[in-house]
């Protein structure tokens, strides 16, 4: 599956981006194209970015990123058009996400490497040394991610940030079926990651995930089957064998190779 990164509209990436690929469903292997009627899958893609040098030693402090909404700040960017929805982070709010083990963050250094579309060797950097930010405490933050995804998938049913489509689908099956793939998906990934300290985001059971996806699966059994899972999911972290924190000494010290070398990049480019 071939990506180029030329078929995104113009601006929606910043300057100083050193990492972009695809994830969602898209990097999950899950993807249902807009083809089937029932499509509700956007385009999913997120960034890592480099400020300008004087944004970190400088007087300017400008902001230069912006947000959904249009707000600027310094953190990150965020970008909903059509069927894209992008998110850009700033290299220092990345790393800080990273050493909370934030599944949805952590997968971007796990992902096939056709669907990154942008690589620097600043970003790269971060790929080869993804070990520094594994530690066990990932079982509790794919762990409450799952959990809000089990709230949503009965709770949350007419919130805004559903379309049309997706509401009817809820209306038909009685339950969200999104959440309730990707409450599967990270409990899934929990164990597996906690027992062996890979991230699995192209998914081997992805064939399920989307009949999940797409109301094959029961109300009971979703939840019968989230119930398994997240007892499996505490069993394997009291047996993982994972540092029990992050090395944040040497996230430190990465962040400040990763920046020194998108500088350098960038002057001698």
């Amino acid at each position: 599956m071939e990506k180029k990164v030329s078929k995104l509209p113009e601006g929606l990436i910043p300057n100083g981006t050193i990492i972009l690929g695809y994830v969602g469903s898209h990097s999950h292997g899950t993807y249902i194209a807009p083809t089937d009627p029932d499509a509700i899958d956007d385009i999913d893609m997120m960034g890592v970015c480099v400020l300008p040098d004087e944004q970190y030693h400088g007087l300017c402090r400008n902001p230069v990123l912006r947000d959904k909404r249009g707000r600027m700040n310094n953190e990150q960017q965020e970008v909903q058009e059509g069927q894209w929805d992008i998110v850009v982070y700033e290299v220092r709010k990345y790393f800080n996400l990273l050493l909370k083990q934030n599944p949805n963050v952590l997968g971007l250094l796990w992902l096939e490497e056709n669907l990154y579309v942008k690589m620097t060797s600043a970003g790269r950097l971060i790929v080869e040394n993804r070990d520094i930010f594994t530690s066990k405490e990932a079982f509790h933050s794919f762990a409450g991610y799952a959990n809000e995804q089990l709230h949503k998938m009965t709770h949350m049913a007419f919130k805004g940030y559903m379309g049309d489509k997706r509401k009817r689908l809820v209306e038909r099956f009685g339950f969200d079926c999104k959440n309730a793939a990707h409450l599967i998906r990270l409990l899934r990934m929990c164990t597996e990651y906690l027992t062996d300290g890979k991230l699995r985001v192209m998914r081997p059971d992805a064939r399920a995930i989307m009949g999940i996806k797409n109301g094959e699966w029961s109300l009971d059994r979703v939840k019968e089957e989230s119930e398994r899972l997240f007892t499996l999911a505490r069993e394997a972290y009291v047996r993982s064998s994972l540092p029990a924190e992050p090395n944040y000494e040497k996230a430190e010290e990465l962040l400040l190779r990763v920046t020194e070398m998108a500088y350098r990049s960038h002057t001698e480019g």
